[in-house]
């Protein structure tokens, strides 16, 4: 973390005022600048909590200044799901230095908390039933960071109800009856409309996601969401963890066996899946494993092959130093 590029002090913020995000290959003005310059907040945020040095401290600071000054609205079709990415990083580099450093002003943490109240979390509570899964989860994580910043009682209230509404539709049990459950508040309804919805499958199992069939990045996405939520809740005294802990062991011991080599059955997927998870399980195997005493051995296997990437450069970073073996 240290020698990544976010971690050096030289960095420096790249902040716009209208950050446009098309759903498409045209380029879009501000969405990578915004997504790096939040992880590096977040990883200035933990080399100060770190080492104490006050330099990584006041660069930190000095990135989310640069953004809260600057920054009004997130436009084009993927404005939720950057809004998403981008402020569940913020919302977690804030909380370290806030609570952590003396050297940010007042003002300025208001400044950045009136941001993200009024520029992110009116995004990222649009919800997006019938859109793929991995939107309404990563929205949630941020949406529930964020109030936890703002101290916002009600809207974390509302990120745990789309929390226990989002994970049943798209983590599958074999419980929930012979088609997954439907996506709450959309469109999607019919068996058909179902099997579509899961990229045409049309055998479920336990521990299936709905875009397994598309990509294991996505899961990955969907995984570390889940997880992110589930851990700050569990950091507010709620046990989410304990609600879905059936479906995540299963998702991350169907995913992680297959991602390790293992023949693919042509009942899934048609044979074909494309294995490119990263480094997204940390935080939900420190959970079960670490605190729980739970083995998951191919889980386990799987985070120690990718914790050299140290970040997805979108909303995952540094897990394994925050959550490896950290009770």
């Amino acid at each position: 973390m240290r020698h990544s590029r976010y971690g050096s002090l030289g960095y420096h913020a790249m902040p716009v005022r209208i950050v446009e995000c098309p759903p498409d290959d045209r380029p879009g003005y501000g969405c990578v600048e915004e997504r790096q310059d939040a992880i590096a907040a977040y990883t200035q945020a933990l080399l100060w909590y770190v080492t104490r040095d006050r330099a990584h401290a006041r660069k930190a600071v000095q990135i989310m200044d640069a953004w809260s000054a600057v920054l009004r609205d997130h436009t084009d079709g993927n404005a939720g799901l950057q809004a998403a990415w981008a402020g569940s990083s913020w919302a977690r580099a804030a909380e370290i230095m806030r609570h952590t450093y003396g050297g940010w002003p007042r003002h300025r943490v208001r400044r950045f908390a009136g941001m993200l109240r009024t520029v992110y979390l009116r995004e990222v509570t649009v919800t997006a039933p019938d859109y793929n899964g991995n939107w309404d989860l990563a929205m949630t994580d941020a949406a529930m960071g964020i109030s936890v910043f703002l101290d916002d009682r009600r809207g974390f209230n509302r990120a745990v109800r789309r929390f226990r509404a989002r994970v049943p539709a798209y983590f599958y049990l074999k419980s929930d009856g012979p088609l997954p459950k439907r996506p709450p508040g959309g469109h999607i309804r019919t068996p058909d409309r179902i099997r579509e919805y899961w990229f045409g499958q049309r055998r479920f199992v336990n521990g299936l996601g709905q875009e397994t069939c598309r990509n294991f990045t996505h899961i990955g996405y969907s995984l570390a969401a889940t997880a992110h939520i589930a851990e700050t809740a569990w950091h507010q005294g709620l046990d989410l963890y304990g609600e879905v802990g059936k479906r995540m062991r299963a998702a991350l011991t169907l995913h992680a066996r297959y991602q390790l080599g293992a023949h693919v059955p042509h009942w899934l997927c048609g044979g074909n899946l494309d294995l490119d998870m990263g480094p997204d399980t940390e935080v939900a195997l420190n959970h079960f494993r670490n605190r729980r005493g739970i083995s998951m051995p191919q889980a386990q296997r799987v985070a120690q092959r990718l914790r050299d990437e140290g970040t997805d450069d979108l909303f995952v970073a540094w897990e394994a130093l925050t959550h490896a073996k950290n009770r």
